[in-house]
């Protein structure tokens, strides 16, 4: 998992020459609850943190989502070129002691392709930026309508939306399509290092008019980036 710093890392990618243009970048969501009934874990099981090690940079972060909802206590967000590099990494990590006794909430899969507003629009993960202190990550599917607008009249109310967005330039954004990958056409990972940029955000972008073509966008997930050693504390 990388470090608690903000420095620029290398983009996820088996191929070194890789550029966000090139390259395919996946993204996966866990979020897990406490069972109130835990299964006994196996003898022997690895600690989360030897997981993590081995994972390296599969492992963008790890995040402590108690306490705002009732059904989600820790999320894991994994990075990597292939949707079963992640599947694989996920098995590992819950068969980990602190993660094999909790029970799975909401999972998610996205994959990089050219955004609707922006075609060089990659992944802040993709463009190798360290995470940021705060996530929030949600799902949303567009209007039934919105796909057979002009394309002129999608542009504008889509420049309108990403011109509020870079108000803030402290939030970094992801987002993925998941068309066919479950129940969602887009995932949209933000994060901050203050948790009000991301409220306040998401509050200054509900004054839009691509809002109108929104038919869903939950649940939202938030948190904390934790180390793997603090996941003990969190889930006690």
């Amino acid at each position: 998992m990388t470090d608690r710093t903000d420095e620029q890392q290398t983009p996820v990618t088996t191929d070194p020459s890789s550029s966000p243009e090139t390259a395919r970048f996946f993204g996966l969501w866990a979020v897990f609850r406490r069972d109130p009934h835990p299964a006994p874990v196996p003898d022997g099981a690895p600690a989360a943190a030897e997981v993590v090690a081995e994972l390296g940079e599969t492992v963008r972060a790890i995040y402590d989502v108690s306490g705002l909802r009732a059904d989600a206590d820790v999320l894991v967000w994994l990075v990597g070129d292939s949707a079963e590099g992640l599947q694989a990494a996920l098995r590992a990590l819950r068969r980990s002691r602190e993660l094999a006794p909790l029970l799975p909430t909401w999972n998610t899969l996205g994959v990089h392709r050219d955004a609707e507003f922006s075609r060089d629009h990659a992944p802040a993960f993709a463009r190798g930026l360290a995470p940021k202190d705060w996530l929030t990550v949600y799902p949303f599917v567009r209007s039934y309508e919105w796909y057979i607008l002009p394309a002129a009249e999608r542009g504008q109310m889509l420049g309108e939306h990403g011109r509020m967005g870079r108000e803030f330039p402290q939030v970094q954004s992801n987002t993925v399509a998941s068309f066919a990958l479950g129940d969602y056409e887009w995932i949209l990972a933000l994060e901050a290092d203050d948790v009000t940029d991301l409220v306040d955000l998401m509050r200054h972008l509900r004054a839009t008019e691509a809002r109108r073509h929104v038919r869903e966008e939950v649940p939202f997930f938030t948190g904390r980036r934790i180390t793997p050693d603090e996941l003990t504390e969190v889930l006690s």
